[in-house]
């Protein structure tokens, strides 16, 4: 591995907005947006200009996630040659993307499908999250890794990618290369498992509900696990949020838990503050608050109004929300960085690649025994 420094890695380094800064952002959130027009554009021009062709069946089975990460990917390559890309990275916000189409997402769900799917979604997370974690977190030993690389690679590929990644960075006090490289590592596996999941889902013969559990229980990052939700169907796309919100909503009881291992055993600092409730509260990912409140806004409508009514508002709600996802999508793209993964060496690699089919195991177990015979209703 290369030389690091000591700079903590969390919270992330903030921008100095400067005129030239907002101006770089404003042509990045451009690129963004018309890598997103073309997009959609795509996905609706493309099926009809195939049709009665003998390529209308391969074009029909392509669907917007797919055509959203191929130009971020291009247009990544393209700023990059052209040394723009970290100039405009500023407007590449996956994170806000995904939770705002999340938001809008949660409309169209009914409350009480959330509250049927919560038991085993809540199962689920509590057995897969600690049995990949602790995995992770054996097998990093055996590896010979940095303690604090361990704690980030064991948070991101057992609860939710790069937020946790954050969120333990901060707990453990990582330095940022080891932050920059889980968030490479992540990305770079997620990548293949939008592809990868539904197939396997659809080759295997799972139900909607399954297939939307084990997605959701097991692709690190929640925007990749949307764009693999949507690939498998939307009933699909529904368990599968409603499973990893789940997750995402014991980031911070992760983070407490990190606070206090590294500071009362591992570093051993006995002048250290215990993490309390606050901690807890600031980790807590305040999208999936957001999640349920949208539900519940839009199954009080849908019961107020008449059913054509409600056809047409949650029409243009979830107009709104493919287009975040899309731009989502992406951003994705736009953010892959394969630098890092380079300078790191091949035991993290080790590490994560086994932690991954550790989790694909254990999830898909989970999955079929929890939501066998799980309706989406």
């Amino acid at each position: 591995m290369t030389t690091v420094s000591d700079t903590p890695a969390a919270p992330p380094a903030e921008r100095t907005a400067t005129p030239a800064t907002w101006a770089w952002t404003a042509l990045g959130v451009a690129v963004v947006l018309v890598l997103a027009w073309a997009t959609r554009w795509l996905d609706h021009h493309l099926p009809l200009e195939t049709k009665g062709t003998s390529y209308a069946k391969y074009v029909g089975a392509i669907e917007y996630p797919v055509y959203a990460i191929a130009l971020g990917l291009l247009g990544n390559v393209i700023l990059t040659v052209t040394g723009l890309r970290d100039r405009l990275s500023g407007a590449f916000r996956t994170e806000f993307f995904i939770k705002t189409g999340l938001v809008l997402l949660g409309a169209s769900i009914n409350i009480s499908l959330i509250w049927k799917a919560a038991g085993p979604a809540i199962v689920q997370a509590l057995v897969l999250i600690t049995g990949v974690f602790l995995f992770t977190w054996w097998i990093g030993g055996l590896f010979k890794l940095d303690s604090k690389l361990r704690a980030l690679l064991a948070s991101a590929v057992s609860i939710c990618g790069v937020s946790a990644a954050i969120a333990a960075a901060g707990a453990v006090r990582a330095r940022k290369e080891q932050l920059a490289y889980a968030a490479s590592l992540v990305i770079a596996f997620a990548l293949p498992s939008i592809f990868i999941l539904p197939w396997l889902a659809d080759t295997f013969g799972l139900s909607d509900a399954v297939a939307g559990a084990w997605i959701g229980g097991n692709i690190d990052t929640t925007a990749a696990v949307t764009a693999a939700g949507a690939l498998a169907g939307d009933d699909a796309l529904k368990i599968a949020t409603i499973v990893k919100t789940t997750q995402n909503a014991l980031i911070g009881v992760v983070a407490v838990a990190l606070s206090a291992y590294f500071a009362f055993k591992v570093e051993r600092d006995p002048n250290a503050q215990r993490p309390g409730l606050k901690t807890l509260w600031d980790r807590f990912p305040k999208f999936v608050l957001g999640f349920i409140v949208a539900s519940g806004v839009g199954t009080w409508y849908a019961n107020a109004v008449s059913a054509a009514d409600a056809k047409t508002t949650i029409g243009v709600v979830n107009d709104w929300r493919v287009w975040f996802l899309v731009l989502a999508f992406v951003s994705i793209g736009l953010e892959f960085r394969i630098g890092a993964l380079k300078e790191a060496g091949w035991r993290p690699v080790a590490v994560f690649a086994s932690a991954t089919v550790a989790n694909l195991g254990l999830g898909l177990a989970l999955a079929s025994l929890l939501f066998a015979g799980f309706t989406v209703t």
